[in-house]
């Protein structure tokens, strides 16, 4: 029987969303593998993503500084030599890691799969099923190096404790409804007049604390924050670390097809997720999550969904499909976990 790897080399360096759902697959190696080192290249940024995970250390990736190009990724290459890995799980696949794969060349290097054939055949309605899960295809990257990585019964860490100055902005409340309102395309956000309703509804019994990024997505959480009360916006005024320790003490979250929903799952909150031109299908569930946590358009309007993977192509007429959905469907749906 061949020898498994002692120190695995894990790339992911892409978006925030697609970093977060690599935390639940490490975590169950990590748990049935407790003797095996793990590195996991990715953008500084990220560190506190992987911060409680035994045996995992972070290995800085700077893509924008030195090891930007075909020359600095030889750097990046001569560096992670010295550090004595076994394998390569390539959890991206992209041109970057596929230049890093020739310059670490006689180390087991084992890919991912991401289904492209599939999911443009879902995508272009040449059928409708359920495809694997981007979980399951990161697993699948640890199988073929020779691990037997089970995902199901998974177990998460315990709530953070808050910081004083965490603490001090939301100050004591009994339940806790995490709300980010926003996606990187407009056809996967649910109509922000719709979300406000949703938002005033919950506001009258629960805390409601909101999430996003950027001045202009900022203004409108102000906005929202300032009509209601029990309406907290954290959005620009905590690190990604102090970020996380909220998210990991809310009851709840509510996100589109976006990245606030895998960083709750990646901690075992429950999260309701907003689906418009983008569907369940692709595989981009968030962790653990059950199918009626998912609120879907209604297709019988909106027949070409999913119109993309990621959401960044539609037909004209498509870009409110959520507006299907009602808002009493995603306030029962949030009250019912509670």
């Amino acid at each position: 029987m061949p020898k498994l790897p002692k120190h695995i080399l894990v790339i992911r360096l892409s978006a925030m969303g697609d970093v977060a759902m690599t935390v639940p697959v490490l975590r169950a190696f990590t748990q049935q593998y407790p003797d095996v080192k793990v590195t996991v290249l990715t953008r500084a940024f990220f560190t506190p993503f992987f911060k409680d995970l035994d045996n995992v250390n972070v290995f800085p990736a700077e893509v924008r500084g030195k090891h930007k190009g075909v020359f600095g990724l030889y750097k990046l290459s001569k560096a992670l030599k010295k550090l004595e890995i076994d394998a390569v799980a390539d959890l991206h696949n992209v041109l970057r890691s596929n230049i890093l794969k020739a310059f670490l060349n006689g180390k087991p290097f084992v890919q991912i799969d991401k289904g492209r054939k599939e999911k443009e055949a879902l995508t272009s309605g040449d059928f409708f099923k359920q495809l694997k899960t981007t979980h399951e295809r990161y697993a699948d990257v640890f199988r073929t190096l020779g691990f037997k990585l089970g995902l199901s019964n998974p177990k998460f860490p315990k709530r953070r404790v808050l910081r004083d100055k965490v603490q001090g902005l939301l100050g004591v409340s009994d339940k806790k409804i995490g709300i980010a309102p926003f996606a990187a395309h407009e056809g996967k956000m649910y109509p922000l007049d719709l979300m406000e309703h949703v938002i005033e509804v919950l506001s009258k019994e629960h805390q409601i604390i909101l999430f996003g990024g950027g001045k202009q997505e900022i203004e409108t959480l102000n906005e929202f924050e300032s009509k209601f009360e029990n309406v907290i916006n954290v959005a620009g005024k905590l690190s990604l670390d102090e970020e996380l320790d909220v998210i990991s003490n809310l009851d709840a979250m509510l996100s589109m097809d976006s990245g606030n929903g895998h960083m709750a799952a990646m901690l075992g909150v429950k999260v309701v997720t907003i689906w418009g031109v983008t569907h369940p299908y692709a595989g981009f569930t968030p962790f653990n999550q059950p199918e009626d946590h998912m609120l879907l358009s209604d297709r019988n309007q909106f027949p070409k969904i999913p119109t993309s993977v990621y959401g960044n192509k539609y037909p004209e007429g498509y870009e409110e499909a959520c507006r299907s959905i009602q808002p009493k469907e995603v306030i029962d749906r949030i009250k019912s976990l509670l």
